[in-house]
């Protein structure tokens, strides 16, 4: 297993597949950091804490930006071996397949944690650039723990994404799917069933703000059903894949 990570790792760091997606976690902290410069333009007398700075920034993060991000990784890590036609021969080393999808989704763990704490010290900066109020470490922990438990459920949510790349072995339906998931997203973010909606369910865990009508429990019990579906779906498939 440590053997099959150190590949996957070795692989990364010929890609621009890392510095591309480091960009793309740039995407949110600048969209709010420009959007904050609008607002000090128009009403200069307005303030906004480093809190809000965070929370607005998350909620780009893990509604709109992260989905979208995260599921092009996915559909990188697992379609690459399809595109270039390697997957035949990393089975006949002989590699386990689950073995394979294990040390793959430890990879996109690690990356999306990277992406996280690279969204969130952004943040931090524009903050400082632009001498945003109200920082303190009880704000940076709090706001850090947000981040880092958004991510981790996103990671969870990747086995769906992961299953439609095994199913399709292509990038493109993977992107239509989270395309889908991001436009779903945008539509439920301000309903009461946002705590329902996996993907939007993990805003309302990672922020505390559970919807009046839902004990947050069930957030968490619907995105680990949907993770645990998605992984199980795909180590069926993967175990039972014909390879040619």
């Amino acid at each position: 297993m440590v053997n099959l990570v150190y590949t996957e790792l070795l692989k990364l760091k010929r890609a621009k597949m890392l510095g591309i997606s480091l960009a793309g976690a740039a995407a949110a902290p600048s969209m709010v950091f420009i959007g904050y410069l609008d607002v000090k333009a128009k009403r200069p007398e307005e303030l906004i804490s480093f809190a809000q700075l965070f929370s607005e920034t998350n909620l780009y993060v893990l509604l709109l930006i992260g989905t979208l991000l995260y599921g092009v990784i996915t559909a990188y890590l697992f379609n690459r071996e399809f595109v270039e036609d390697t997957l035949k021969n990393l089975l006949t080393i002989p590699v386990s397949r689950i073995g394979l999808i294990v040390s793959k989704l430890i990879l996109l763990l690690l990356w999306i944690l990277l992406l996280t704490l690279t969204a969130w010290i952004l943040t931090l900066v524009y903050g400082l650039i632009v001498q945003v109020q109200g920082l303190s470490l009880a704000v940076l922990g709090h706001s850090l723990r947000q981040y880092l438990t958004g991510g981790a459920l996103l990671f969870l949510l990747s086995t769906p994404t992961m299953f439609v790349c095994l199913l399709f072995k292509n990038y493109v339906p993977t992107i239509i799917f989270t395309a889908v998931i991001t436009m779903a997203n945008v539509a439920l973010v301000n309903k009461e069933y946002k705590a329902l909606f996996p993907w939007t369910a993990v805003h309302v865990i990672a922020s505390g703000e559970g919807a009046a009508q839902y004990p947050l429990y069930v957030s968490v019990v619907v995105v680990l059903v949907v993770s645990a579906i998605g992984f199980l779906a795909s180590i069926f498939y993967f175990r039972r894949m014909d390879i040619e």
